[in-house]
């Protein structure tokens, strides 16, 4: 079933490669995303493009999300795919990279790429020899998005210590309202919540030391982290195990639940579906009163030229136009994206909220540093997660078994 599956999106994919080959004509670039919804925006962005670059026209080609990675692996084993491709960042930007499927970039070839902190130029990077190979898009921040009207209406102020956050959900629970939206049917989600609400725990020292191997997800601390998401269950919808993320999204925006525990990712989405929405984006609580709290970060993915493209030159210079403010400015405006690039302007007084944030920060631990060989942390963390939450896992059985999972790459973890 899933073989036919893949030869149908490969099949359907080898189609549209000769379509465009047939009708490409010199100065006409394609661009490959795996987001269809931003599809008016790019509009506007390449037409920007194309008028201080008139001899270039770019084409918009978006597929599924779930599709992408297979659909660009396969179309670019054969020789083709776009000319300038969205990629996923670490792991997934590190597989196309080492095939030799992407073009290295270098300040040579790309000066834009001082625009870039370093964090950013790491997520587009090869490990082995730290080359760049796409421009950072977008950096998304994790925490909790909040209906302020609700909060005001229960008498509740956004709690920023562990004991205040309880007693809030108590008090929104007590006034007839679900306090989190999130249940644990969509695995990321889950990964997603982890990384919200364990990262304040756990701080850079952790992340560091297990990075380093100086520690393992078995360590007391990380256990002890995963612990307190179970006392968010009596806070959770009813019937939480089978609640989906679309589910969540809607409890969330049909004012029946005070706060959804996502990405800034979702802010630009919840203020489409829902205009009157009173959205805030707070950071989560800390262990106690005083100490930092958290929000995780982790870079999106980027933009990468195809090696094989027969149009490496105008694709070179549209990865370079991507790596500017003016595009970045645009971009960040449009999108409801926050990007990485140094001297963007964020208008948006949420985004520029969440970017403040983001300067005491973790990283998203599984995403940035675990998502590179099989199995990955986020697969081992996310099945793991919706058993523990079910009651059926320890947090400790949890940690031990990401921790073996990954003990059979990394070698760090291989002298524990």
């Amino acid at each position: 079933m899933r073989s036919s599956r893949i030869g149908g999106m490969m099949l359907a994919a080898a189609s549209l490669w000769g379509m465009a080959s047939a009708s490409a004509r010199a100065g006409d670039i394609t661009f490959w995303t795996w987001r269809q919804e931003d599809r008016a925006a790019f509009a506007e962005l390449f037409a920007d493009f194309t008028k201080a670059n008139p001899d270039i026209h770019v084409k918009f080609e978006a597929f599924a999300p779930a599709n992408y990675n297979t659909i660009v692996s396969a179309a670019l084993a054969a020789g083709h795919g776009g000319d300038v491709l969205g990629v996923r960042a670490y792991g997934g930007l590190e597989q196309l990279a080492t095939a030799g499927y992407l073009k290295p970039l270098d300040a040579k070839t790309v000066p834009e790429l001082a625009n870039l902190p370093a964090e950013a130029l790491a997520a587009e990077s090869v490990r082995a020899d730290h080359r760049v190979y796409a421009v950072a898009f977008a950096s998304q921040t994790l925490g909790l998005l909040i209906n302020k009207d609700i909060f005001a209406k229960a008498g509740v102020t956004p709690p920023t210590d562990w004991a205040g956050f309880l007693a809030a959900c108590a008090k929104l629970k007590a006034a007839g309202v679900i306090p989190i939206a999130n249940g644990t049917a969509t695995g990321w989600m889950d990964e997603v919540m982890a990384g919200i609400f364990t990262g304040p725990f756990l701080g850079n020292g952790f992340m560091q030391d297990v990075v380093a191997g100086r520690a393992t997800f078995a360590d007391p601390r990380y256990v002890a982290a995963l612990g307190h998401l179970l006392e968010l269950r009596p806070f959770m919808p009813p019937g939480y195990t089978g609640i989906d993320y679309p589910t969540a999204q809607q409890l969330f925006l049909s004012g029946r639940a005070a706060m959804f525990a996502g990405g800034s990712f979702e802010i630009a989405n919840f203020r489409k579906q829902n205009p009157k929405l009173a959205l805030d984006f707070i950071a989560p609580p800390a262990p106690k009163a005083g100490e930092p709290q958290y929000v995780s970060k982790f870079f999106d993915g980027g933009y990468a030229v195809n090696a094989k493209s027969a149009h490496g030159a105008d694709a070179l210079k549209l990865v370079r136009w991507m790596g500017t403010t003016a595009y970045a400015d645009k971009f960040s405006s449009l999108l409801g994206n926050i990007s990485p690039i140094k001297g963007v302007t964020i208008s948006d007084p949420l985004l520029a909220k969440v970017a403040k944030l983001n300067e005491v920060s973790v990283p998203y631990v599984m995403a940035v540093y675990f998502r590179y060989e099989t199995p990955t942390g986020s697969e081992l963390l996310q099945n793991g997660l919706q058993r523990m939450m079910a009651g059926s896992e320890t947090p400790a059985q949890l940690g031990a078994e990401v921790t073996a999972g990954i003990a059979k790459y990394y070698k760090p973890f291989q002298k524990k």
